[in-house]
């Protein structure tokens, strides 16, 4: 199919110039498409283009436009990353502009749940079942591709093409490495579990003997959305030490999640082995993760019960005195009501004060701080109900461009969490929108790729914080409205770039 995009992009500035001068052929034009929601944005006249040119959106037709140009190698391997990364419209688009596309292509019948071509293929040649394609063995392929969730009644295939790769030699514990320096492998109950949240495979794979301390999958079993994928892997003996999963739990406030590892033996105050440096990793306390994350008074009396220690410090702080800085007054209430609450220091009386909207009279030095503390502007942007609390911190003297652990300014962080009215804030400050963060990510980067993978996006608009961003003269490549899994973010990007031309 040839499409001239410059050629549509023009008939929709056209078509956009005629409607608002009240034209009655543009009228008609739009009301054919859109109804009666009248057109107000250059992407809905985009949109009306596309779909007299035979295609759904605008998104659609340009990415039919870039895949055409492709080779077929090129657009197989972009299947191959779309169905990883869980992109369903960009699998729906390419498999309609050619379903012959995963032919020969035995990763991408593996992931596509195609079992009469993976029974065909084992049938000629049973080592296939277990020789690498790229990176992974086929049975990873099984394990990290997310088709799951846009062809649910396709599980039975799925879990009947898990049978044939164990029956050819399949490895239910063989991993692999995401990059030459990640420190230990990937396993096929991390992609199943972790990655792809996908639970039938998983129980598939702990009945057929995958280890569950595989160093990632019960950390990243409480980030499955419910308990389900946490109770399963406990029920096949997964043991909580060394995981870092209890805290990971109280970035959730899940009462259920944190009892369950809690009674399974997680330690409130464990250590974790050591970093490749050599240096021993301490996690934080689970008392101080659970102020620091907000949870309330049921899972701060539930750490209570099971020996946390209120009286350890970490960093010089309490575990009540983390919650007040950080605005935590369920946890900081539990605590006082158990008998643990004690007199803040003048500079973490300064910090609570901000926590309740009230910037103290005297400047502080973020110099002056203890490392967590300095960082409570990153931590705080990522909460959109405490855009005061912000105010307060920077108003005191904290730094706005602060970086935490991965190199996250505040403005990273709440374009990551798709939160314009703090984004709006950050930019008063005119911070540094090309500065990189350590995945790589400028500012514009990170809204993009929390629009895809951010947990709460569908409750938050990183649309709007992208459109901030732009204006304040964020770049935009072209790269990244290809490469977005977000249909609604590549739709606005596709906007903003015609407009800009």
């Amino acid at each position: 199919m040839d499409i001239d995009l410059t050629a549509l992009r023009r008939q929709a500035k056209l078509l956009r110039k005629a409607y608002r001068g009240a034209d009655a052929d543009a009228e008609v034009r739009v009301r054919a498409v859109l109804g009666a929601k009248p057109a107000a944005a250059h992407a809905d006249f985009l949109h009306v283009v596309a779909v007299e040119a035979g295609a759904a959106s605008w998104p659609r037709l340009k990415f039919a436009a870039e895949t055409a140009a492709m080779s077929r190698a090129d657009r197989a391997q972009r299947l191959k990353m779309a169905l990883y990364f869980g992109q369903n419209w960009v699998v729906e688009a390419l498999l309609a502009e050619d379903p012959d596309l995963p032919r020969d292509r035995l990763d991408l019948q593996i992931a596509l749940y195609d079992l009469p071509a993976v029974e065909a293929a084992i049938a000629r040649d049973p080592t296939v079942a277990t020789r690498a394609i790229g990176p992974r063995v086929p049975l990873l392929h099984l394990a990290f591709s997310q088709y799951l969730h846009m062809a649910p009644e396709r599980a039975p295939a799925m879990l009947r093409i898990a049978d044939l790769l164990l029956a050819a030699g399949a490895d239910v514990n063989l991993g692999f490495a995401p990059d030459p320096d990640a420190p230990h492998r990937l396993s096929p109950l991390y992609g199943a579990l972790g990655h792809a949240r996908n639970l039938a495979l998983g129980e598939w794979l702990l009945r057929h003997g995958a280890n569950p301390d595989d160093d990632e999958s019960l950390y990243h079993a409480t980030e499955f959305g419910d308990a389900r994928a946490l109770r399963l892997l406990l029920a096949h003996g997964a043991n909580p030490d060394g995981t870092n999963a209890l805290n990971r739990a109280l970035d959730f406030d899940d009462l259920e999640m944190v009892t369950m590892l809690l009674k399974a033996g997680a330690q409130t105050a464990e250590a974790l082995p050591l970093h490749p440096s050599g240096e021993p990793m301490t996690s934080v306390p689970a008392l101080h993760q659970a102020a620091r994350r907000w949870c309330g008074a049921p899972v701060v009396r539930a750490l209570l019960d099971h020996g946390a220690d209120p009286a350890l410090r970490w960093q010089g702080l309490t575990a009540h005195a983390v919650a007040r800085v950080y605005g935590n007054d369920a946890a900081a209430e539990a605590l006082a009501q158990a008998g643990h609450a004690e007199p803040l220091p003048p500079t973490v009386a300064a910090l609570a004060a901000c926590a309740r909207g009230s910037a103290p009279d005297a400047r502080l030095s973020s110099q002056d701080l203890a490392p967590e503390l300095r960082l409570l502007p990153c931590r705080i942007a990522a909460r959109p109900e405490r855009l005061a609390h912000l105010r307060a911190l920077l108003l005191a003297g904290l730094d706005p461009e602060t970086r935490d652990e991965m190199d996250l300014t505040p403005l990273h962080v709440a374009g990551w969490e798709g939160l314009p009215e703090q984004v709006a804030y950050l930019l008063e400050f005119a911070p540094d929108l090309a500065r990189e963060n350590a995945y790589g990510g400028d500012a514009l980067g990170t809204v993009i790729h929390g629009a895809e993978f951010c947990p709460a996006r569908r409750s938050r608009d990183h649309v709007t914080c992208a459109r901030l961003l732009l204006k304040a003269g964020a770049v935009l490549r072209p790269r990244e409205i290809a490469e977005t899994g977000s249909a609604a973010m590549a739709a606005f990007l596709e906007d903003w770039s015609a407009e800009m031309d």
